[in-house]
């Protein structure tokens, strides 16, 4: 079974990276919809840190995992 999950990185105030993870994001996802995604998190501010507003992207990337169960 394949899993796969959108991991987008920004820095806050402090300097700090901070990370948010979307499981399943859609096979179909483009650079610039990740882009304007990230930059409406800033703009409202909809997620904080313990260092701070998230002030900077610092990069995206989705993530491919492969599990082979042997057994269970």
């Amino acid at each position: 079974m394949i899993t796969k999950r959108l991991e987008m990185s920004f820095q806050n105030v402090n300097g700090n990276r901070v990370s948010l993870s979307v499981q399943d994001p859609r096979d179909d996802l483009a650079e610039q919809d990740v882009y304007d995604a990230m930059e409406a998190i800033m703009d409202k501010n909809i997620f904080t840190s313990n260092g701070g507003d998230l002030v900077r992207i610092a990069g995206a990337r989705i993530v491919a995992t492969e599990v082979t169960e042997l057994i269970g």
